[in-house]
């Protein structure tokens, strides 16, 4: 809390935990968009679980600006929802009329229309526990996206399970 010259309580614009600043929805929205529109890309670690299993909580996120280039099928962008004002990150399932259907890949509904101009960026690169992660934003992307879109990832959910176990126990590494 910082108080004011006439004594009144305000609360802090950021709290700092271990070196990482902690920003609400919208502070985020407002500095990502910022370093976004001068063309840099923007990092900062996730928060939540509606991209599990292929975002994750924590997991450090490289955002890139869209300008010039339209987002597409299967690529995972940052926008700013029309209805809450919330900074989400989720994945494109579809195009309709000039906006875009976005969609949780652990979300049970989609987000709705979002507008090019809501979207601030496209994710690029992930990093989990120092190590960079590439599931999810390459080539399989389309086929992450179709498997959203047509409602078949909860029969997939087993098929993962067992190819997460099968690689885990590999003898030799």
């Amino acid at each position: 809390m910082v108080t004011s010259p006439d004594h009144e309580v305000k609360p802090a614009l950021f709290t700092k935990k271990r070196e990482e600043l902690s920003l609400s929805s919208q502070q985020l929205e407002k500095l990502m968009r910022g370093v976004l529109d001068k063309g840099a890309c923007f990092r900062f670690r996730s928060k939540g679980f509606s991209m599990s299993p292929f975002i994750k909580d924590g997991d450090v996120l490289t955002i890139a600006p869209v300008q010039g280039s339209a987002p597409g099928f299967g690529d995972v962008v940052v926008f700013t929802h029309p209805n809450t004002g919330k900074l989400i990150i989720h994945r494109i399932i579809g195009k309709k009329a000039g906006s875009y259907l976005t969609k949780g890949d652990n979300a049970l509904e989609g987000d709705g229309l979002i507008s090019k101009a809501a979207i601030l960026g496209r994710v690029t690169k992930m990093e989990r526990n120092g190590r960079y992660i590439s599931l999810g934003l390459g080539p399989d992307r389309f086929i992450i996206a179709f498997v959203i879109r047509t409602g078949l990832l909860p029969l997939l959910w087993p098929v993962w399970r067992l190819v997460r176990f099968l690689m885990r126990s590999r003898p030799g590494e």
